[in-house]
């Protein structure tokens, strides 16, 4: 199956070039936020502010594309399978998950409770996976696919706290609205006091800010040249969660974030070595055209 992303710009020039890619791109990351319940034509437009004709025209275009696909029963819009193929290219280089999934496995099996791993998506942090402890009484306070403002969770607070300051006022400012309808226990001074704690201990705590007897501590994951990769977090029962547990399960945790993060600098390290070896030949194929030629 060929990648068609560079047909989208064609797809899109009767709506204005540049500017109707971004807004096209805007809607497919829209889609995308909704995940399996996929969203309605009225939906995108209302989150986007496009008018009706303009919201259409751009999502048929991503159709043709691919990208996207409706439903034929329920009309509701889901990424397509081109979007799919482009996740699986993108992996190798930014595959978070696959570089997570043993340390999910050690860390449950250690803990005997519910590990995670989750990731930014703009202002948000998306749950990719989730695995199982053996101790009966678990958590179900996040499942995969689940997404919550970034700083809600410890896995969402772990990489909000990870931001710089500006970066921190913007994201609360852009999440405000929500934060404000669905989450009232993350108020202003809460979210201070949770980012002062995450910096101060290396660890961010989830003291049952969503489901009262559900307890969570996270940390962030970091890419080699400095970006958030996303972020492990472990979550139980209040009474499996003191200050003594915190601790124990944070030694756990920050013994499989070194683990990912080195997995990551091999996989960023092999992908730079193929790229130098590309331009290398390049390089030698373009010196043995420019002897030929006399040059």
């Amino acid at each position: 199956m060929g990648c068609s992303l560079e047909r989208l710009p064609r797809a899109l020039a009767e709506g204005g070039g540049a500017q109707s890619v971004d807004r096209a791109l805007t809607l497919l990351s829209m889609i995308a936020r909704h995940g399996e319940r996929g969203t309605t034509l009225a939906t995108i437009v209302a989150d986007s502010g496009l008018n009706r004709p303009t919201a259409r025209r751009l999502v048929l275009a991503l159709i043709r594309s691919r990208l996207v696909e409706q439903d034929a029963v329920s009309r509701r819009y889901f990424l397509g399978e081109e979007a799919y193929v482009l996740g699986i290219l993108a992996s190798h280089r930014f595959g978070f998950l696959d570089c997570a999934l043993e340390s999910l496995s050690a860390l449950s099996k250690a803990s005997g409770d519910t590990s995670f791993a989750c990731v930014r998506q703009g202002d948000s942090s998306v749950c990719l996976h989730r695995e199982e402890g053996a101790f009966p009484i678990r958590t179900h306070a996040l499942l995969p696919g689940h997404r919550h403002p970034l700083g809600v969770g410890a896995g969402a607070m772990a990489m909000l706290a990870a931001l710089p300051d500006g970066e921190i006022t913007r994201v609360l400012a852009a999440n405000a609205a929500v934060l404000a309808e669905h989450y009232p226990s993350y108020g202003a001074e809460a979210i201070a006091a949770d980012v002062a704690f995450a910096r101060r201990r290396g660890y961010a705590l989830n003291p049952g800010r969503v489901l009262q007897n559900s307890w969570a501590i996270g940390m962030a994951a970091r890419y080699p040249d400095g970006r958030i990769a996303g972020a492990l977090s472990i979550a139980a029962i209040d009474s499996r969660m003191g200050e003594t547990r915190q601790a124990e399960l944070a030694g756990h945790l920050a013994i499989e974030i070194s683990k990912v993060e080195a997995r990551l600098g091999r996989r960023f390290d092999a992908s730079a070595a193929g790229r130098l070896s590309e331009d290398a030949v390049a390089t030698a194929g373009t010196n043995a055209a420019n002897a030929a030629s006399g040059f």
